[in-house]
C-alpha cells in the first residue's frame, strides 16, 4: 500500500505540488494523469525518495519515506521513462549487476530466472542489450524493477515509443503485475491509463482535481438523456423524423459508417428510447445500434482540466472520427409535411 498525504513542494516561487493526497491499495493499479508541468514527475520523484517535499508524508507499506528512506526504497521497484540499461552488457549480466547493486537477499539464480519468466525475456538473456528492440528493452527495465520482489512498482511512461503490438504486450504484463503489487502508472496516453488502471488520479497545476475508479470516471462521461443511434436509412429523412419526436430537443448527425448507414446523437428532455424505436419501426429503416451516448475518457479529462462542466463534442461509442464537414444540427420543431419533403429530397439524390 502507498499512502501519500498532503504533499507540498515549491521551486523558488513556483508551487509544483499543493496538498496532494491519495492512496494506492495492495493489488491496485493507479493511473496518474495530467498535462505537462502539472506535477506528475515531482510526485513520483518524491514517492521514490529522489526528491524531498516541503511538507507532507509518503508511506510505503507502512514505512515512512522521510524517517526510514533506505527501508522504504527497498520496497519500491522503479522504471523511469528511459530505462537505466547498460547497452554493452548482456541481459543476464545486467540483471546480476542490478541484483548485487540492490543487495537483494534472495537466491540470485532462482530469483533472476523467476523475474525473466515473469517479464518474458528468458530467450534474450544472453544477448547484448544494445541488440534488443525497444519492446525488449522495456521488458528488461521492468525486470530490474522487479528484482528483490518489491511490493510497490512505479512506472513512468512504460510504453512510450513502442509499436502497437509491443504496447499490447506491456499492458498485459502490467495487468499481471498489478495482481501482486501496488502500481503507480504515469502516462500521457489516456487510452493507456484506461486500459490497465483500476483508479485514476488527475493532477493539474499541482493539485488533485479528480480521483475516481476507472469505471466511475468513464461512466461519468455518460450524457444525461443523450442517445446514440446508428441506422440503415436516408440521412435527411431520418434527421427530420428524429427531431419531430416528442421530447427531442436536438439531433446531431455524426457520420456515414458504410454506404446507406448513418450515425446520429439525439438530445432530449427525457428518456425517448421507446419513442425513437416506434418512430423508426413505422418506416422501412433498420436500427443497427441504439444506446446511451458516451464521451470518451479524453473528453472527460479535458473537461476536468479546463474546469468546464460542458463536455467536448460527443463521439460515437466506438470512437470513430467525426466527419466535420458533414456535421448537422437540428433542434426546432417540424411538421409531418417536412418529413415528406425530406423524403423527396433523398429520392432526388
Amino acid at each position: 500500500m502507498i499512502k501519500v498525504r498532503h504533499l507540498t513542494k515549491t521551486y523558488v516561487r513556483d508551487k509544483a505540488l499543493d496538498d496532494v493526497s491519495f492512496t494506492v491499495n495492495d493489488g491496485e493499479i493507479l493511473g496518474l494523469l495530467g498535462p505537462n508541468g502539472a506535477g506528475k514527475s515531482t510526485t513520483m520523484n518524491i514517492i521514490t525518495g529522489y526528491l524531498s517535499c516541503d511538507s507532507g508524508s509518503v508511506e510505503i507499506q507502512g514505512t515512512d519515506m522521510l524517517e526510514e528512506p533506505t527501508k522504504a526504497k527497498k520496497k519500491i521497484g522503479y522504471l523511469p521513462e528511459v530505462p537505466p540499461l547498460y547497452s554493452d552488457m548482456t541481459v543476464q549480466k545486467y540483471l546480476e549487476f542490478m541484483f548485487s547493486l540492490k543487495k537483494v537477499r534472495l537466491p540470485m539464480k532462482e530469483h533472476i530466472n523467476t523475474v525473466c519468466e515473469k517479464t518474458n525475456i528468458t530467450s534474450v538473456r544472453e544477448k547484448l542489450i544494445s541488440s534488443l528492440s525497444k519492446g525488449y528493452r522495456q521488458r528488461v527495465g521492468l525486470a530490474q524493477a522487479l528484482l528483490g520482489d518489491p511490493p510497490v512498482l512505479i512506472l513512468d511512461e512504460p510504453t512510450v515509443g513502442l509499436d502497437p503490438e509491443q504496447i499490447i504486450e506491456i499492458r498485459r504484463l502490467i495487468r499481471e503485475l498489478g495482481k501482486d503489487h501496488s502500481v503507480i502508472l504515469s502516462s500521457h496516453l489516456l487510452s493507456e491509463v484506461q486500459a490497465v488502471s483500476d483508479k485514476i488520479v488527475i493532477i493539474n497545476k499541482g493539485r488533485i482535481v479528480a480521483e475516481e475508479t476507472t469505471s466511475t470516471m468513464t461512466q461519468s462521461g455518460k450524457a444525461t438523456n443523450r442517445l446514440f443511434v446508428e441506422a440503415e436509412c436516408r440521412k435527411n429523412t431520418m434527421l427530420t423524423l428524429l427531431k419531430n419526436i416528442d421530447g427531442v430537443t436536438g439531433v446531431k448527425y455524426l457520420s456515414e459508417t458504410e454506404r446507406g448507414c448513418h450515425e446520429f446523437v439525439i438530445d432530449s428532455s427525457r428518456d425517448v428510447r421507446r419513442l425513437v424505436f416506434k418512430a423508426i419501426a413505422r418506416t422501412d429503416f433498420s436500427i443497427l445500434k441504439m444506446q446511451p451516448a458516451e464521451r470518451s475518457l479524453e473528453d472527460t479529462y479535458l473537461g476536468i482540466i479546463s474546469g468546464s462542466a460542458a463536455p467536448a463534442d460527443e463521439k460515437a461509442p466506438d470512437n470513430k472520427p467525426d466527419d466535420k464537414g458533414s456535421e448537422q444540427t437540428a433542434s426546432e420543431e417540424t411538421s409531418a409535411e417536412e418529413v415528406k419533403e425530406a423524403e423527396n429530397d433523398d429520392s432526388d439524390i
